[in-house]
């Protein structure tokens, strides 16, 4: 990409459309975890996982409508990392756009590790490392073009992860409705209650479940990265936001009713995708490379995902003075091409540590990248409150339901996780790590300000 000459006027380009936006909304509301993660979760909590996203969901619609109010009060900033800026100031703004670059990096590197496994189920020779740097490439091709290569590709990959879900449940209802008989197990929605009872695995089960199911909403946010390339983001955002509590009942309390319906949760194997054990019991032979394609393609709308969130991250850190000034350049496409490169260079790092740690890296990093999320989502609730403070009457109309106790609730919610993640084993490392990097952010905008101020005399 040849470099544009900046222009104070020169800004991202507005290529997104509607369709586009409610793709990305789509995209970002069904991940990896739904598809492959839900096994684990289902041993874990047994039917009360269907509760368990079910409260996720409720909450992750409130912050996505905190998101939405903040946009649309001043459609000429960018993103919610501009508003955090504008109320909680620029050294918040330093933490948490670096924090929220990491969100993505590690949840990019997290699919991209998956996606060489996931390849490796057809190509069992292939080197691990080799798909990553295969996906990366095609990906910043095509991200480099322009925001509408972006969108066209992401709403590609919704439309096949839409299908498959809705496949499952069509499949699954004509199950139940017919008491299919498979592997000596009867379709019936008394498999939800009839085995140990709704809650089978206890309280604690139902507690230790959150972290998995939040992991399953990670990148529901990004629709708040697309305010400023999108053509109506008066409509379009709202009406994006508005159809999440649809997605999420539909996407994931569907898909969950159904599949432990059809086969009791204690019988549903956790090393494999529910999705496949389903589309199995129908005798349908090639079950297990239809959804393991679809993975692929689900990791592969997380990476592209990422290289937009990343990449427009480091544009706004860089055009507000917290990252080196060529962040922020855009090429004659009007697309932040120093920060798709740089992300993308990033991101290739994960093809030497899959040469190294071919079996560790996907645990640690999805750690991570949850942890990281879940400290972004609780810094964009305190945004939003401190706008309220500061316009308690706003003549916007997409206003924050019950406020203020939703967002206090939500806050709450997403910090009881955290306490569930520091309190297990598995994922104490990553809390402690994550809150390390924070402080190391804040320490980092000191010494980055002291920098800038010395340049200036």
């Amino acid at each position: 990409m040849t470099e544009k000459n900046q222009t104070n006027d020169q800004d991202l380009s507005r290529g997104l459309t509607s369709r586009h936006v409610q793709m990305i909304a789509i995209g970002g509301a069904i991940g990896t975890g739904l598809f492959l993660g839900s096994g684990t979760a289902i041993k874990a909590a047994g039917p009360a996982l269907i509760l368990a996203y079910l409260i996720t969901g409720i909450f992750s619609y409130l912050m996505m409508r905190a998101v939405g109010e903040l946009l649309l009060s001043n459609t000429k900033l960018h993103s919610f990392i501009d508003f955090v800026r504008e109320y909680l100031g620029n050294k918040w703004e330093f933490a948490i756009g670096w924090a929220y670059w990491l969100c993505w990096a590690s949840l990019a590197m997290a699919d991209l590790t998956a996606s060489g496994i996931y390849l490796r189920y057809w190509f069992p020779q292939l080197p691990q490392w080799v798909t990553p740097l295969i996906v990366v490439a095609i990906l910043v091709t095509f991200n480099l073009i322009n925001v509408a290569w972006f969108g066209e590709l992401e709403s590609a990959f919704s439309s096949i992860k839409i299908f498959a879900i809705l496949a499952l449940i069509v499949a699954g209802v004509g199950m139940i409705a017919f008491g299919f008989h498979t592997q000596g197990n009867t379709a019936s929605l008394s498999n939800l209650v009839s085995h140990g009872g709704f809650f089978a695995t206890g309280g604690l089960g139902f507690i230790l479940a959150f972290p998995m199911v939040i992991f399953a909403f990670t990148g529901i946010e990004m629709v708040g990265l697309t305010a400023a390339e999108t053509k109506s983001p008066e409509k379009d955002i709202p009406k994006s936001i508005n159809s999440v509590p649809l997605r999420i009942l539909l996407f994931y309390v569907g898909s969950m009713i159904v599949i432990m319906s059809v086969y009791p949760w204690n019988k549903i194997d956790a090393s494999t995708s529910p999705f496949v054990q389903v589309f199995s019991g129908l005798g349908i032979s090639f079950a297990a490379s239809l959804i393991n394609f679809v993975v692929l393609t689900s990791a592969l709308s997380a990476a592209n995902s990422a290289i937009f969130s990343t990449s427009r991250t480091l544009y706004i850190l860089g055009n507000n003075g917290h990252a080196p000034k060529s962040f922020s350049k855009l090429s004659k496409a009007n697309v932040p091409y120093v920060g798709i490169l740089v992300s993308a260079f990033v991101f290739l790092g994960i093809v030497l540590l899959n040469y190294f740690y071919p079996s560790k890296i996907f645990v640690l990093i999805t750690g991570v990248a949850t942890i990281s999320f879940i400290f972004v989502w609780i810094i964009i609730m305190l945004t939003h409150i401190q706008y309220k403070r500061k316009n308690p009457n706003p003549a916007d109309t997409f206003k924050m339901p019950f406020f203020p106790g939703s967002s206090y609730l939500t806050i709450l919610f997403y910090l009881a996780v955290l306490v569930v993640l520091l309190f297990n084993a598995e994922t104490r490392i990553s809390v402690i790590a994550t809150v390390i990097f924070f402080a190391a952010m804040i320490i980092g905008y000191i010494v980055w300000e002291r920098k800038n101020k010395k340049e200036l005399k």
